[in-house]
């Protein structure tokens, strides 16, 4: 497909600087721009390379300030990064999607299958699975007995959702990642462990995504529930029991401990650590290898272990880095402490 700077500009209410017949038909990054591309700076970072592209169209926002001419046609928006989010939506929309049984493919009798769904080779569909319209099931995916998923989403290759956990519609779980297997549940004994059995199940509401090998376990009772339009990264790993609020994100490698409850719109950086049985309130923001012991109120931006507003943290690790030093002036101080200490009794 082919539009010009004009119907993108006016698809995503922005002003065309240059041509507006120019013409795209591909997207780029703006380094590695072609003619018929269409690329966005949003970065400051990466704001010298506007004036070499050889992207046709580049997005930018509106108070971006032109140092020399471009060759690229500009349009500007209130915010690039959104807008070439949004165009690249739609072109994915575009793209053919997959649809039929694979006659290599096992599905129950008892199983429902709605209506314009993919189901790929060698994919289970176990007893009693109901799948709505437009869902697509890649190869490979076990969808266990009793499982219920909606309308339109993706199951790639690999993925297990196990017995009677429950999917809202436009769901999309990547390769890999395991639905509701059991919690970690152990109670000590004189010889070992009891397993203490899992019988919950896990429950994703509308509009979620979960990156590839990501595990979200079973509930001991009831149920774990990852709430609307929640986004979880690659190896992210949701014990039974939690509550994740809606519109909260998760960076890679993020671990929560169970009967956790985490708020709405918070946002976790990679390797974050929550412990179990606390509450995390509405938009809590953690930066990266944060560990969480308790309760966060929320509305706070905070980092590290235990978590701290990002300048104090700072302060305390530029303080760590001259512990060293310190302790050896403390060393020297303390002997100059004695030692005047020694002429005074002397005297």
């Amino acid at each position: 497909m082919e539009f010009t700077a004009k119907q993108i500009a006016s698809f995503i209410e922005g002003k065309v600087e240059g041509d507006e017949n120019a013409k795209i038909h591909t997207f780029a990054k703006i380094e590695e721009g072609v003619p018929g591309a269409i690329s966005f700076l949003s970065n400051p970072k990466y704001t010298h390379y506007i004036y070499d592209t050889q992207s046709s169209v580049v997005l930018v926002n509106e108070d971006f300030v032109l140092e020399k001419p471009v060759n690229a046609t500009l349009i500007r928006v209130k915010n690039a990064y959104e807008c070439v989010a949004k165009l690249l939506q739609v072109y994915q929309a575009a793209l053919p999607k997959k649809s039929g049984v694979s006659k290599a493919a096992f599905i129950s009798e008892s199983a429902k299958i709605g209506k314009d769904c993919y189901i790929g080779a060698f994919a289970y569909i176990g007893d009693n699975v109901e799948i709505g319209d437009g869902t697509l099931i890649h190869p490979h995916a076990v969808i266990e007995d009793g499982v219920k998923i909606g309308e339109n989403c993706q199951i790639y290759p690999n993925v297990t959702i196990y017995q009677g956990c429950k999917l809202g519609s436009k769901v999309t779980i990547h390769a890999g990642s395991v639905i509701g297997a059991d919690g970690f549940g152990f109670a000590p004994n004189t010889e070992g462990y009891d397993k203490i059995p899992q019988i919950g199940i896990v429950t994703i509401e509308d509009d979620v995504e979960i990156g590839a090998n990501t595990c979200v376990d079973r509930s001991t009772m009831g149920t774990t529930i990852i709430r609307k339009g929640v986004k979880l990264d690659n190896l992210v790993q949701i014990a039974h029991n939690v509550e994740v609020g809606e519109n909260t994100v998760m960076s890679a490698q993020v671990g929560v401990a169970g009967s956790t409850k985490i708020g709405k719109w918070c946002m976790f950086g990679g390797q974050v650590g929550i412990s179990g049985h606390i509450n995390i309130g509405d938009k809590t923001f953690l930066g990266a290898q944060s560990g969480v012991p308790g309760n966060i109120k929320g509305n706070e931006t905070l980092i590290g272990t235990p978590p701290m507003a990002p300048k104090a943290y700072f302060k305390s690790i530029a303080i760590t880095r001259k512990l060293p030093e310190i302790y050896k002036q403390l060393n020297e101080l303390q002997k100059q402490v004695e030692e005047l200490k020694q002429t005074i009794n002397n005297k």
